[in-house]
């Protein structure tokens, strides 16, 4: 990776597109952990046994999500994304979905489930003011997915998707995690749901989150090699441009109505167009997925710290952002799993 110097003026005030930091890239998107919870044990995001969630009175409440979002707005967030744990299983999430796009310069409220619960209240969150999902889905094999997930019914799965394409919830994204002796060969199946659909099927690179530490190990298939299963089968791919900020790099199979994403943040790290924050479910403001550096928001929050200093704050920890999250080196780990964080 190309050296890259931090600018010398630390910005005591936040641009008109969001809060810079040291490199100058600019932070309008914010990642919000609604909860560590999770009605799934996916076997590359959580150990099956002996999860540690935190206790409620640690996690932030409606009230303070909602002050907090309010806070980042004002300094130039623009876009949303709710994750989890499973984002649907927070109490009062249409009334924090509300709250949230009532917020001016907030343009867009996307949310990553599992969609086991979607299709019950798709429409409900749709009018609330979410404008799209993305689904985690690893695989279309009933009894594969059953076992991926630690227990999780693809039927249910499949029916929240087709009830939030139904309500206008898309462009539908589909993020399938390819893990080596697991799903790799459903990359295939998964990649022929673009030829009839105008959706996205994005396949990512497993990340080595606490917990799954062996499953990374063993698991990590890159990209390039998904790519070449899916040329194997289909042919040459056609590459298709794909917005600055956006990880997933598109391409298309010939003649096929959706398109195909590659989310490399192993084997190809897309630091440079980074334009990412993380908020944790309990007020942390994660700077970078894979570095363990993180600004506690809820302690200043709960002793009454006004919005101008928790803005401050905000744009402090922005401001140090590292460049990288080193995924280059090996046996990286950080300090929490992927439920934890948010994704």
């Amino acid at each position: 990776m190309a050296s890259v110097q931090p600018l010398s003026i630390y910005p005591n005030v936040a641009t008109a597109t969001g809060p810079r930091d040291q490199f100058g890239r600019t932070m309008n998107y914010l990642r919000i952990s609604l909860t560590d919870r999770c009605n799934f044990r996916c076997l590359y995001c959580m150990p099956p046994t002996g999860m540690q969630f935190q206790p409620k009175d640690e996690m932030l409440t409606d009230d303070e999500l909602v002050r907090l979002v309010g806070i980042f707005a004002r300094e130039g967030v623009t876009k949303l994304r709710l994750t989890g744990g499973e984002p649907t299983i927070r109490p009062h999430l249409t009334e924090l979905i509300r709250e949230f796009k009532s917020f001016p310069g907030i343009n867009e409220i996307a949310m990553t489930t599992n969609a086991l619960l979607l299709s019950r209240k798709a429409q409900e969150y749709k009018d609330a003011g979410l404008d799209r999902v993305n689904v985690s889905i690893d695989t279309l094999d009933p009894a594969r997915f059953r076992f991926m997930t630690r227990g999780g019914r693809l039927d249910l799965v499949w029916e929240g998707i087709e009830q939030a394409d139904a309500v206008g919830l898309g462009p539908i994204k589909l993020n399938s995690v390819v893990v080596k002796d697991h799903n790799q060969a459903d990359v295939l199946q998964m990649a022929r749901l673009t030829l009839d659909r105008p959706w996205q099927v994005r396949f990512l690179e497993i990340m080595p989150m606490e917990g799954v530490g062996m499953i990374y190990e063993e698991g990590l298939v890159t990209s390039a090699e998904t790519r070449a299963d899916l040329e194997a089968e289909f042919g040459p791919l056609e590459q298709l441009p794909s917005p600055d900020a956006d990880p997933a790099k598109l391409w298309r199979i010939p003649g096929a109505r959706g398109t195909i994403g590659f989310i490399s943040p192993m084997s190809e790290p897309f630091c440079e167009t980074c334009n990412r924050i993380r908020l944790t479910a309990d007020g942390n403001l994660r700077l970078c997925l894979l570095h363990g550096d993180e600004v506690n928001l809820r302690d200043l929050l709960r002793a009454g710290g006004s919005d101008d200093e928790i803005g401050a704050l905000i744009r402090e920890g922005v401001w140090r952002k590292p460049w990288g999250h080193a995924a280059w080196e090996e046996h990286i780990r950080t300090i929490r799993g992927m439920s934890q964080i948010g994704g």
